[in-house]
């Protein structure tokens, strides 16, 4: 059975007069990811500035390891969860280290001074974020990406079974992204450690979350589940109310919209070869159209998003009269030809056909 760490039931907050959270309630369990996402401003950190305190709750509870956190104290709290949120830290011509070091203090005396034990653990927290070179640095000095993976550093430091992160791969540039969710990864695996967190980056979300929280722009919940089922047919285009462009959730990418009109050129693709050339031509402005393509076949979803017409044929089938006449009509119409193929297969023989037709024609 699943082991709540972090258990939210029947939340509200307000914002002054307004109703900022409506009722959520939601599990992350240990050894577990759960990501956040929604347009900006739709309540993703209100949600995390919530269930750590920062925000009053009106109705309902926060549970932490099965414990009200009503009834906790801070240090019995930060024993447990550490919290790394957006905006500036405040500190002091502090050095990386002792920024790091700050992710200690629960487990110290009075006196807050730190062990050896307490120094290490600080030191492999930097290791871990590849930041041990930053150790004698200003925190003040260093750039946004480094401060990031200092403060990740400072969040392990604490040792904590709930991580809540707001947005902990912005500043980054794509190795350390990469590296950070990597590291958050490990930890969950090896530590049976709980994470929440708020991510801008669909693509990354749909790829190390265990489940996926998607907020919808009057701060309720959209839908909740695995990112299966999240990124799945049109839902992430309405959650971001996407009128310019898609999403391709089978890439995890976005394409710009397609140029509308009748096609001016026919893109003879397969297995890829053609997606430069439909993005090249989407920048230009030109209205193509792209086939003859199975619709299993990988550049299928992106012809979908940038041709004005695709000539297709259901995975697994042979290409039928109808759907070639359509294709050879088509190709006869546009201004020229290009073909991304070098070779064909034997399923593929319409296309050739459709590439000698071109030929003869002088539109290659």
């Amino acid at each position: 059975m699943p082991n709540p760490m972090l258990k939210v039931e029947n939340l509200h907050v307000y914002y002054g007069n307004i109703h900022a959270l409506k009722g959520l309630s939601i599990e992350v369990n240990e050894g577990e990811i759960v990501s956040l996402i929604g347009a900006n401003g739709a309540g993703k950190s209100t949600i995390l500035k919530s269930l750590i305190g920062q925000l009053k709750l009106v109705k309902g509870a926060v549970w932490l390891d099965g414990t009200s956190m009503g009834t906790m104290k801070e240090k019995e709290i930060a024993l447990r969860m550490s919290v790394m949120m957006t905006g500036r830290v405040k500190t002091e011509r502090m050095t990386c280290e002792e920024v790091v070091s700050m992710g200690r203090y629960p487990y110290t005396g009075k006196m807050g001074i730190l062990t050896e034990k307490d120094w290490q653990i600080v030191r492999e927290s930097l290791e871990l974020v590849q930041g041990l070179e930053l150790a004698e640095k200003d925190f003040e000095a260093v750039s946004d990406g480094q401060r990031q993976r200092v403060l990740l550093a400072r969040a392990i430091c604490q040792e904590p079974q709930v991580i809540v992160l707001d947005e902990p791969t912005a500043f980054l540039d794509i190795r350390h992204k990469l590296e950070l969710l990597y590291l958050l990864k490990n930890m969950v695996r090896e530590k049976k450690v709980a994470v929440l967190m708020s991510l801008h980056e669909l693509d990354l979300a749909q790829k190390i979350s265990d489940h996926i929280i998607c907020v919808k722009g009057d701060n309720s919940i959209g839908r909740f589940g695995t990112p299966e089922e999240i990124f799945s047919g049109d839902y992430i285009k309405e959650l971001f109310q996407i009128e310019k462009g898609t999403y391709l959730t089978d890439y995890g990418s976005v394409e710009l919209e397609a140029v509308k009109g009748e096609p001016k050129v026919f893109v003879i693709g397969g297995n890829g070869t053609g997606i430069p050339v439909y993005r090249q031509l989407q920048k230009e402005g030109i209205p193509f159209a792209a086939g003859i393509l199975w619709e299993n076949d990988r550049e299928y979803p992106v012809a979908e998003a940038l041709a004005s017409v695709v000539i297709r044929e259901k995975a697994f089938e042979s290409v039928s009269d109808a759907t070639f006449e359509t294709a050879v009509k088509v190709l006869k119409n546009c201004e020229k030809v290009i073909c991304c193929m070098e070779n064909f297969g034997t399923y593929q023989e319409p296309c050739r056909q459709l590439w000698k037709i071109a030929k003869d024609l002088g539109k290659i």
